[in-house]
């Protein structure tokens, strides 16, 4: 998708020595972007507050052809924005703001005044439309089939069979009994008790429910069962219920991602420093994306066998239940609310709950022990480890959004361009502050994932630094980072900024 800001005229009274008040822009000004990037909103803002008309192109939309593109004519720089005079290129939102400052501006202005776009110019994709500080979107729908099996639970609910009760001194709450409900199906739906059997076994094996203790499949015994949405657990997907027939796990979480980062976008400042979670919490939209978290609950997560589908699905699932944590229970204040926050928020997914400590650790990172940890996510017995990523990528590091500062932006990530897509988050996170490097000082700083995740990287600093001048990409900066190491850099870890960035 492409976006145009088309005023005809710019004003002198933002700019210094060009007078641009008559005179039309004869060339373009494009902008690259991805979705839910903060300086492209910013440089958006900026350059539209100088009244100069110009382009985006979001690279999230476009083919890879725009990307290779932006590669070529920045010198391999993945981070976004990149800024565009025709084909002279200024950079990022900190570069047009020096540029406005130090008056340099002008010198880009001209070109764009007096010239046509030349042929060595961005090539613009076909389809334009209005560019929109906050992007348009009707509501969110989602489009299924019903299971008959639901129809089955609302019979439930409005029976007596629910209740809380007592097992060897424990409680139990919000339970039915195997054979209590295997008696009422034989009474409601004067049908033999081998049919009323194979109902109950359909109901829990299509994830309408499960044994309290997960223990087994469900019998006509007095075992204890309980709908998914009665659940226990604080997932945050499980106060609605769905009545969809079981979804494609991948179609699920793009929409969930799409929904919410659209969301983001829409209560982010203009300036993108801030976001008023406050006001999106309240929104009859984010009322919408809740109800479709409940299409999370009876996927089939053994369906998801292939590596890269696996990955690019839980990688969108955790950046989509963080942002859900942060607005329906407030960020972390402290090292111990984060703690908290990163091991309590969860999404209950084909049965299972699932934290963002047990995404990260437990299935991203093929099942190891998390920072501070003393055990790693699933015992030999525990039946989440079907969604266990045997072939870690560990560039997901660069694509988890946690809510701070520090971390990469929120984008979408697919199985079939899942290789390209890791290598640009990482290039973007390493070249965008990921990375410093001091000539002087001999001395190379990396973000604090880098420490906390070492053995994810190398087996030692050497191997940790080798990984980071992999996936940095060509840029300037790799220059100077391969300067330093060819000299036995110092290496130092920067402070990390937990701060979100509400309002």
């Amino acid at each position: 998708m492409s976006s145009a800001v088309k005023p005809s005229k710019c004003s002198s009274s933002t700019l210094s020595d060009v007078d641009c008040t008559t005179k039309p822009i004869r060339g373009r000004i494009v902008v690259y972007t991805i979705s839910g990037c903060p300086y492209c909103r910013r440089a958006v803002s900026r350059l539209s507050s100088l009244g100069l008309p110009f382009i985006i192109i979001n690279l999230d939309d476009v083919p890879n052809t725009h990307r290779q593109e932006m590669l070529d004519m920045t010198g391999g720089k993945t981070s976004v924005p990149q800024i565009f005079f025709n084909d002279k290129h200024l950079g990022g939102f900190e570069a047009l703001e020096a540029a406005i400052s130090n008056e340099s501006i002008d010198d880009f202005l001209q070109e764009v005044l007096e010239n046509r776009a030349p042929d060595t110019a961005p090539k613009v994709p076909r389809q334009e439309r209005e560019f929109d500080v906050l992007d348009d979107y009707t509501d969110f729908q989602f489009q299924c089939e019903q299971d008959e099996y639901a129809l089955l639970v609302r019979e439930i609910r409005k029976s007596d069979l629910i209740a809380d009760r007592y097992y060897h001194l424990r409680l139990y709450k919000q339970c039915f009994v195997g054979r209590e409900l295997v008696d009422w199906l034989c009474t409601t739906k004067e049908i033999e008790r081998s049919e009323a059997l194979e109902i109950g076994v359909k109901l829990i094996s299509r994830k309408f429910g499960h044994h309290v203790c997960n223990d087994h499949d469900f019998k006509d015994g007095y075992f204890f069962y309980r709908l998914l949405d009665d659940d226990e657990s604080n997932s945050l997907n499980t106060k609605h219920h769905s009545e969809c027939e079981p979804q494609s796990a991948t179609e699920v979480a793009e929409v969930l991602r799409s929904s919410i980062v659209l969301l983001y976008n829409d209560y982010l400042s203009i300036d993108g420093r801030h976001v008023d979670y406050t006001s999106l919490a309240s929104s009859k939209l984010f009322s919408q994306y809740e109800q479709l978290t409940a299409e999370l609950l009876r996927l089939d997560i053994g369906k998801l066998t292939d590596n890269a589908e696996k990955i690019a699905f839980f990688i969108n699932v955790y950046n989509a239940l963080v942002i859900h944590a942060n607005v329906e229970r407030g960020p972390p204040k402290s090292a111990w609310d984060r703690q908290k926050f990163f091991n309590t928020s969860c999404y209950t997914i084909g049965g299972h709950v699932y934290s963002l400590q047990d995404i990260e650790n437990g299935i991203l990172r093929g099942n190891k022990k998390g920072v501070g940890a003393l055990r790693k996510p699933f015992g030999k017995t525990d039946p989440r480890r079907i969604s266990i990523v045997e072939q870690p990528d560990y560039r997901i590091h660069f694509a988890l959004v946690c809510g701070a500062k520090s971390c990469p932006p929120i984008k979408t990530y697919t199985a079939l361009g899942l290789d390209e897509e890791l290598s640009l988050a990482a290039n973007s996170f390493l070249q965008d502050g990921g990375v410093q490097v001091s000539v002087e000082k001999n001395e190379i700083s990396l973000n604090r994932i880098l420490a906390w995740y070492k053995s994810d990287f190398g087996s030692n600093t050497k191997e940790i630094l080798q990984f980071v001048g992999n996936n940095m990409g060509s840029c300037d900066l790799k220059q100077e980072f391969d300067t330093v190491m060819a000299a036995n850099p110092k290496v130092s870890y920067l402070a990390y900024d937990w701060t979100l960035n509400g309002s």
